[in-house]
C-alpha cells in the first residue's frame, strides 16, 4: 500500500481522521500545513499576513514535491485550498492514493464558528463565505481525487472503515 491523502475543505475532518487513520493501518501521519509552519518557522495567518495567500500557495506546492521524493506509506493530510492549482492535483495523483473528505457548508460552520485561526473564514457571514467557497472548491477536489467520502452525519469509525475498503 502506497500513501493515503485526504484531500477537502477545512473543518472536514482531514486532520482527526488522518491521525485516527495512522493509528488503525500503523502508517506515519504528515500534514502539510504543519510540514509548512515548521519550515517556516511561523503560523499560517502569520504567512498569510506577512506574504499573502500566493506565497502560501507556493510553499504547499513546494510541499507536495519534497513529499514525492521522500514519502512512503503515509497518510497525508493537505491544506483545504492546495488542490486548487492544477499542478497540485497532478502532484497529489503521484504521490498516492486520494481521498476527497466531502462536507456539507453547515457541518463545516459548526465545526469552525468558534475558530478564529483560519484566515479565509474571518470577517461578517462566515456560513456564506463556506458555501461560496466550497462551490468552487468542489469540482477541484472532485478532480483530484480517486474516491470521494461524504462525511456529513458519519463517526469517525465509520470514515475510518469506508476509507480502508476502498485503499487499493
Amino acid at each position: 500500500m502506497g500513501n493515503v491523502i485526504l484531500i477537502g475543505f477545512m473543518g472536514c475532518g482531514k486532520t482527526t481522521v488522518g491521525l485516527r487513520l495512522s493509528y488503525r493501518l500503523r502508517q506515519p501521519v504528515i500534514d502539510t500545513d504543519k510540514e509548512i509552519e515548521k519550515e517556516e518557522k511561523r503560523t499560517i495567518s502569520d504567512i498569510f499576513a506577512t506574504d499573502g495567500e500566493g506565497y502560501f500557495r507556493d510553499r504547499e506546492t513546494d510541499c507536495l514535491k519534497k513529499l514525492i521524493e521522500s514519502a512512503n506509506n503515509q497518510i497525508i493530510s493537505v491544506g483545504g485550498g492546495l488542490p486548487m492549482r492544477e499542478e497540485n492535483r497532478k502532484l497529489l495523483r503521484e504521490l498516492g492514493q486520494v481521498f476527497y473528505l466531502r462536507a456539507k457548508g453547515e457541518t463545516i460552520y459548526e465545526r469552525l464558528k468558534d475558530d478564529t485561526t483560519r484566515p479565509l473564514l474571518q470577517g461578517n457571514d462566515p456560513l456564506t463565505k463556506i458555501r461560496t467557497l466550497l462551490e468552487e472548491r468542489d469540482p477541484y477536489y472532485r478532480a483530484a481525487a480517486d474516491v470521494v467520502i461524504t462525511v456529513d452525519g458519519k463517526s469517525f469509525q465509520q470514515i475510518l472503515d469506508e476509507i480502508e475498503e476502498n485503499v487499493t
